[in-house]
């Protein structure tokens, strides 16, 4: 039996790296989906709030009411006489019409409201970047700039498989770093790494 072993052994070993070859092929095949240009080219309109916006809030002739909030982590504003109401995932419009009537329920007459965004949650960049965090979000960032604020590349990185999730989204889209990606607030943009 063992002679029998070691004349099948070579044969054998071929057959184990040929199952590891296609099992590598597999999975370069198991590839996320990759972003649409659409997607890829224009914001999420209307913007929607999220953890950690900073809101300016109008309540016109009262400015004991008036002032800068955040969206706090468990997604509410915090607002005087009426509390915490929910703002994740509203437009600031909707949460204009939320507030108007919270405070005209007992509260105020006639209400008239304004809510602007004036700080937005940031984005976070990971993986093979050399300062791997959370950045700012501009108005016009784009991917290249997303990841040249976190310092470029390592030496690791490989450039042409970078990912992202879009705020609010559980699926990662693979993207194409020559086209123009525009990355949004509480967009997750990941480098993914070089095997040599």
């Amino acid at each position: 039996m063992a002679g029998l072993l070691g004349y099948f052994r070579p044969f054998l070993t071929i057959a184990a790296a040929g199952a590891a070859l296609l099992g590598i092929s597999g999975c370069a095949q198991d590839r996320a989906p990759a972003l649409s240009a659409d997607a890829a080219a224009a914001p999420r309109e209307p913007y929607r709030l999220g953890l950690g916006d900073k809101l300016r809030i109008n309540v016109y002739g009262q400015p004991a009411l008036s002032g800068e909030f955040q969206v706090s982590g468990a997604g509410t504003v915090n607002m005087p006489l009426i509390g915490e109401v929910p703002a994740v995932d509203l437009t600031a419009k909707e949460l204009e019409t939320m507030l108007v009537e919270r405070y005209a329920d007992g509260f105020l007459q006639n209400p008239s409201i304004v809510v602007e965004v004036y700080d937005f949650r940031p984005y976070y960049v990971l993986g093979e970047v050399e300062r791997p965090g959370s950045y700012p979000a501009r108005e016009g960032t784009t991917l290249l700039g997303a990841i040249a604020s976190a310092g470029g590349y390592t030496y690791r990185a490989n450039q042409k498989r970078i990912f992202i999730q879009r705020a609010g989204e559980s699926v990662e889209y693979e993207v194409d770093p020559q086209t123009t990606v525009t990355v949004n607030p509480g967009d997750v943009i990941r480098v993914a790494e070089r095997y040599f």
